[in-house]
């Protein structure tokens, strides 16, 4: 055994858990969960003042738990997210969120062309309840990148054609925004939003791997609290 690295780990762990010793933090973690958010949304489900919540954040960031990214929609915007490479540190201090049930499971991108696609591929791997993507101002087809790195991951993605939201989305559909144009779009009526930056613009296998993984990532966080009804 590393002595070096068992040291590092428990030095991490220790952080962890003192950034996590307060039950605003904790609730904060919850929110973050399964959903991308805001600052000024946490501040607003959390009804706490700016600058407390800012204090915080800040707290939780400089544990490695939480990481922000500026909006690919709104750059006046950033949204932060659970650390999912600290995602075993979350589970030690039992962070997620309550149960929901739903019918059918939406993902929705801008273009329906890449990342919508991907979740809805990896969602019906883990997961019986049905689920299906589109788009805010669906493409023209899947982009071929997104068709690779499916293929390259052994991930059922049929090649069909981009698809519109349907306004209004069905009564208990969870519909869940993976871009933050759509979510901006959508103004609160998504469920929840993963803030995964567009892999098109780059076109590479990395890009479009990295898509993936964060995509797979949330997907499996997701199945965990979703139940069907």
């Amino acid at each position: 055994m590393n002595t070096e690295q068992t040291d590092e780990h428990l030095r991490r762990r220790v952080t962890a858990h003192s950034a996590l010793a307060d039950v605003t933090r904790l609730r904060i973690v919850d929110l973050l969960a399964v959903s991308d958010r805001s600052a000024s949304e946490l501040g607003l489900t959390l009804g706490i003042a700016s600058n407390l919540l800012a204090h915080h954040l800040r707290s939780l960031e400089h544990a490695g738990l939480v990481t922000r990214r500026r909006s690919e929609g709104d750059g006046r915007r950033s949204y932060l997210s659970l650390n999912a490479h600290d995602a075993w540190l979350l589970r030690e201090a039992g962070a997620g969120t309550a149960q929901v049930r739903a019918s059918r499971v939406v993902f929705v991108c801008t273009a329906n062309t890449a990342r919508s696609h991907l979740a809805a591929a990896a969602w019906r791997r883990v997961s019986d309840i049905p689920a299906t993507s589109a788009g805010t101002h669906p493409g023209a087809a899947i982009h071929p990148g997104a068709l690779a790195a499916a293929e390259r991951h052994s991930l059922d993605l049929p090649d069909v054609a981009p698809r519109p939201l349907d306004d209004p989305v069905g009564r208990h559909d969870l519909v869940v925004t993976v871009c933050d144009r759509a979510h901006e779009e959508l103004g609160g009526r998504d469920w929840a939003h993963w803030s995964i930056p567009d892999p098109v613009p780059a076109h590479t296998d990395l890009a479009f791997d990295e898509a993936y993984d964060s995509v797979v990532g949330r997907v499996e966080r997701l199945a965990d609290v979703v139940t069907d009804g």
